[in-house]
């Protein structure tokens, strides 16, 4: 969809946006944190997780994600199909990265106590996979697709100036 390098950030900060937030919520609810974080504490994370998440899809996910998805052999001109095997490979991506970047953030806040480090890393990469390929899937891509196609591809101007 996003055919210049400010559609991609604009496109990218939409969709970052809404996955940190499901993704962040469904995390810190599985915590057991939701109840026992401030709305600023709450929202400090949600900053933070954001710009880590931000940077590492624009920087190394998305352009990884890209080379692989399109070496595959598949009709690319499918772009259904081209959807769906660049938002799986986006996906795995990001669920590995952040997904350690979690641990790393429960470890520091001592919530990681007695479990294997590996095997707590592979729980979390299977319960993130399990929300993320589906909400990308199913509501969020197909959203923002549909709002950057409407309000930003149509009208150039919309897109900020960087």
């Amino acid at each position: 969809m996003p055919t210049t390098k400010k559609e991609q950030v604009f496109f990218g900060l939409m969709m970052c946006t809404g996955m940190v937030v499901v993704m962040m919520s469904f995390n810190l609810w599985h915590s057991g944190l939701l109840g026992k974080m401030s709305p600023l504490e709450i929202l400090l994370q949600f900053i933070l997780c954001f710009i880590i998440a931000f940077l590492v899809e624009s920087f190394i996910v998305g352009p990884v994600a890209r080379k692989i998805a399109f070496s595959l052999p598949f009709d690319k001109t499918n772009k259904i199909l081209s959807v769906l095997v660049m938002s799986f490979f986006m996906v795995m991506g990001m669920v590995l990265i952040m997904s350690l970047y979690g641990m790393i953030s429960g470890y520091l806040a001592n919530q990681l106590t007695g479990a294997s480090i590996l095997s707590t890393y592979l729980h979390t990469i299977a319960r993130n996979f399990s929300l993320a390929l589906p909400y990308q899937l199913i509501i969020l891509g197909p959203l923002v697709r549909y709002v950057f196609g409407k309000f930003i591809k149509s009208k150039g101007s919309v897109v900020p100036s960087m």
